[in-house]
């Protein structure tokens, strides 16, 4: 299915919610759920809603991670919109796995995912930016090295990979427990490579293996813009996507969902917390701008999708 046709798919699910019903699709710097108006109840065929079963060693594991004096009082202010020790668990991440983590940026997931993977012997892979593509991405990468690969008493011997329009794939294939990505979907549309994406982490899974995928939500009564430049992503797009590429959607959930987000701010998702935009890049506010107001919605209402490799 090419880019213009996946386009086509989601406006046409979009229209179908909005006139009958359906379900909605929706870092910083770049941010992730369907608002209420948005949502549906699933059919009886769809994968449901589910919320995570974990064992109590896996949470007392997880408890001691996000405790953790590597992570900030600003890491852990964000857990309640970030909902870490619910997504991985709903995303079956478990201590022995080997896992990818694609464009970890500053690495507030790769904090949790390192000391979690490295408790059980398992493998953090992390897919970053090309440092080739520019000084900014260069950079960018060598602080990720400084601040995790260089620690590995704190993280574990991580794997550092590119992940780009021009790599190579993204890990070895078929070698990978589960692909994780947060927040970065609106940013492979607005590079057109979100295809590409889907299919490398797909390539890069073992059989049965899950992607778990985190995106900021557009309601399914807006059109989507084919590069996502507000930020925000019908979910029955992402689902498309991820479809073509071959994985079966198993289950949904609301763990990272933000009622109060109604994804139409000035500066699209970056008008929240955490980045808080007030200008646009030559410096002007909006007459009557409240930051305030955007303050008060917290983070973006997020997707929380799980997809399976068939085995």
């Amino acid at each position: 299915m090419t880019h213009y046709k996946l386009l086509l798919a989601g406006v046409a699910f979009g229209l179908l919610a909005a006139c009958g019903g359906g379900e909605a699709g929706d870092t910083t710097a770049g941010a992730e759920t369907a608002t209420p108006d948005a949502e549906a109840p699933v059919s009886d065929t769809s994968p449901v809603s589910a919320e995570p079963e974990t064992a109590p060693e896996a949470t007392t594991a997880m408890q001691d991670i996000l405790a953790g004096d590597w992570r900030t009082d600003e890491d852990r202010a964000r857990d309640t919109f970030r909902n870490p020790e619910e997504t991985l668990a709903f995303f079956e991440v478990e201590p022995g796995d080997t896992v990818v983590e694609i464009w970890p940026g500053g690495g507030w997931y790769t904090k949790i995912l390192g000391p979690y993977l490295k408790s059980g012997g398992g493998t953090l892979i992390a897919a970053g930016f090309d440092p080739e593509r520019s000084e900014y991405t260069a950079r960018g990468m060598q602080r990720f090295r400084e601040n995790f690969v260089d620690q590995p008493d704190i993280y574990g011997e991580i794997e550092v990979t590119v992940f780009s329009a021009d790599s190579d794939g993204m890990a070895a294939p078929g070698t990978a427990d589960v692909v994780l990505t947060f927040r970065n979907v609106h940013n492979w549309m607005s590079g057109e490579y979100a295809e590409k994406a889907f299919s490398d982490a797909f390539a890069a899974l073992k059989p049965g293996g899950v992607l778990g995928v985190v995106e900021h939500r557009l309601p399914s009564s807006e059109a989507q813009d084919p590069v996502a430049a507000s930020g925000y992503v019908h979910e029955d797009y992402v689902i498309a996507l991820a479809e073509e590429a071959g994985f079966v959607l198993e289950a949904r959930s609301e763990i990272n969902a933000n009622p109060a987000d109604t994804a139409d701010h000035p500066f699209g998702v970056w008008t929240l917390p955490p980045v808080s935009r007030t200008e646009d890049r030559d410096g002007n506010t909006p007459e009557g701008f409240d930051a305030a107001k955007y303050q008060a919605i917290g983070e973006s209402d997020r997707m929380t999708l799980k997809f399976r490799k068939p085995e």
